[in-house]
């Protein structure tokens, strides 16, 4: 029993709304009563909780942050030396030039970097600035792209328009009324519905925001029929790349398909970590940001800066796509084999070093619970996703997919004597987004 992280989630929940800041590490979605809940330390790919009990982290790491493994020394050198230096002054920080001039060397198409410090703000400045060059209000989108305002106001017409999109049950409370019909959603490799919304709203949209890649490849010609269809009808093309970017290449995934956007946006394992997010664009767009007001004094500061241009320069140094491409390839097979062994259905979805799996069943979710607790008493943070790091070696691999052919085991057993429920010792795992009351 994870007894200390758990009392002290229950006294996080009378002091924080919801428990957490982040929805994607609420207790409740992994192993509600049961869950670790917080670390003491973390190194490579091995977390402690505050009970002393070691893991390894075979889930999220960091939901998608630490790229290159929790407490990188590289990087840490490096934010140990701009701690030290002074991480915020009167000043600014030589760091920021230092790292717009090689986000563009990697991104020749790009002209023009800004920093924020985490993709769903970093996200919300690109469509300010898509509206601010444009002078248009309307955004067609695809995905998930954080929880501002311009982006839940596509649930202000109907409560499920944003389902389809990886989180269900987003509600819009708060968001202003007159947003309603501002954010039109599309579905991914569906160019149809876009040519829909473009039909309808031609001279209303600012902006067509979507990742170039994430669970699925674009059927040919999508990302370029986008592209052809933005410049036909001036509208900012925003590739988010919070979390595709720097998983199969050195820079954005669209890179891979050659079809360059206006505006791309980076966080999350830009700088492994640390508090980090960028906005690169070409110039006649990102100029914009002269005509509307956007700044914030901890945008200046120097750790991220620091943490991203490590990150970077190691992530090209030691070919570290290719690293997370293979044990995420590994991890994929691993999965389809335990469950062809035990007749699991079973379906493997995604890019390998983002990888996720799904039970095929009725009561999936139940399953998906019976999955984090069986792997959790073996010693892994797991659940039906897997983000691979350059910390993880093969040896973790190995141990981790014994504990899988056992996990899935005991599941086919528990479905076949019709016993799913009561294998659990807690409550089945929330999905989506659920109030904590």
């Amino acid at each position: 029993m994870n007894r200390t992280g758990q009392l002290l989630y229950q006294k996080a929940r009378t002091r924080i709304p919801g428990g957490t800041q982040l929805l994607s590490k609420r207790p409740e979605m992994f192993l509600p009563d049961l869950w670790p809940s917080y670390y003491s330390s973390a190194k490579g790919v091995e977390v402690h909780d505050l009970d002393g009990r070691r893991y390894i982290d075979m889930s999220h790491c960091g939901v998608g942050a630490c790229i290159l493994g929790f407490a990188d020394p590289d990087v840490n050198e490096a934010v140990h030396r701009a701690v030290d230096a002074g991480t915020s002054t009167t000043l600014n920080c030589p760091e920021e030039v230092e790292l717009a001039d090689l986000l563009c060397e990697l991104h020749p198409w790009a002209q023009m970097v800004r920093f924020a410090r985490c993709g769903g703000e970093a996200m919300a400045i690109a469509v300010r600035v898509a509206r601010a060059r444009t002078r248009r209000d309307k955004v067609a989108f695809c995905g998930y792209h954080g929880w501002h305002d311009w982006y839940l106001a596509a649930n202000l017409a109907q409560d499920d328009a944003l389902d389809g999109h990886l989180l269900p049950g987003l509600a819009p409370a708060g968001v202003p009324r007159g947003l309603q019909g501002t954010a039109l959603p599309f579905r991914y490799n569906q160019i149809e519905e876009l040519e829909e919304i473009v039909s309808a709203h031609k001279n209303e949209l600012a902006a067509i925001v979507m990742e170039p890649t994430r669970d699925h490849e674009p059927q040919p010609g999508f990302l370029e029929r986008i592209r052809e269809i933005a410049r036909d009808i001036g509208a900012v093309l925003i590739f988010d790349e919070v979390t595709s970017g720097w998983r199969l290449n050195s820079g954005g995934t669209h890179l891979r398909y050659g079809v360059n956007p206006d505006i791309a946006v980076f966080a999350k394992a830009i700088s492994n970590g640390y508090p980090m997010a960028a906005i690169i664009g070409v110039r006649e767009v990102m100029e914009a940001f002269q005509t509307t007001f956007i700044s914030s004094t901890y945008w200046t500061e120097r750790v991220g800066p620091s943490a991203a241009l490590a990150t970077i320069r190691k992530h090209l140094r030691c070919n570290v796509p290719k690293h997370l491409i293979e044990i995420g390839t590994r991890i994929q097979s691993g999965w389809r084999d335990a469950a062809a062994h035990v007749g699991l259905a079973v379906t493997v979805t995604g890019m390998p070093p983002l990888s996720h799996f799904s039970f095929e069943y009725r009561d999936a979710q139940a399953l998906r619970t019976l999955f984090i607790q069986v792997m959790l008493e073996k010693g892994f943070l797991a659940t039906n996703a897997f983000y691979a790091t350059y910390a993880h070696q093969t040896c973790d691999v190995e141990a981790y997919l014994h504990g899988v052919d056992d996990a899935f085991a005991v599941i086919a057993a528990a479905i076949n004597r019709n016993e799913v429920a009561h294998s659990l010792k807690g409550p089945v795992a929330h999905a989506g987004f659920r109030r904590l009351t």
